[in-house]
């Protein structure tokens, strides 16, 4: 019973932090919601890239990542020019407005970090930066494990059909990475 205690202190936890994710969300401009400052983070973390790896990162399905796509393109904050290998699929790419306004964002969210954490040592942020990595690698490995089980069982579809007992597993979220060029500014 003392674990299930455990995670139940959890569970009330993440419910408190949609509290930080919402006032996060509120600093935001409102021209650009938190599904727009997704995909420009990614593109300014990972680079230029096609639809589905954004998808794929962002975790979603493509129909929210192309809503998502056509907010950024229609205020100029990224561009999408023919892919050269499949001229069917297009490459995503920040302009310089999408780079300077993915400076701000991040800016901003460092600033609220730093203000609202100004009594946390280096150390518990970097221990709470690190933890929350290994959560969300837990549930990629889950993701993952979906999937592959998915694989196996799609052998049996062909013959037997799906199971409609089992709904399907969502696609496997990125692994995590270090980040390299900025501060993420919100992330769905």
């Amino acid at each position: 019973m003392g674990e299930q205690a455990r995670y139940e202190e959890l569970i009330r936890q993440f419910s408190a932090f949609g509290a930080v994710k919402r006032e996060m969300g509120r600093m935001m401009p409102s021209e650009c919601p938190a599904g727009s400052a997704a995909v420009l983070t990614l593109l300014g973390r990972y680079g230029d890239m096609r639809m589905s790896k954004l998808s794929e990162l962002l975790a979603v399905d493509m129909s929210v990542t192309s809503r998502h796509v056509a907010h950024v393109a229609e205020r100029g904050w990224i561009e999408r020019s023919p892919d050269p290998a499949d001229k069917r699929s297009r490459i995503l790419r920040l302009t310089p407005a999408g780079r300077s306004l993915l400076d701000q964002l991040s800016r901003r969210t460092c600033h609220m970090l730093a203000e609202r954490m100004s009594d946390w040592s280096d150390d518990e942020v970097a221990q709470l930066t690190a933890l929350m990595a290994r959560l969300r690698a837990s549930f990629d490995d889950t993701r993952a494990h979906d999937t592959r089980t998915h694989e196996l069982r799609s052998h049996d579809t062909r013959t037997h059909g799906p199971d409609p007992r089992r709904p399907e597993p969502r696609p496997p979220a990125p692994p995590v990475h270090e980040q390299t060029t900025r501060t993420p500014a919100i992330t769905q």
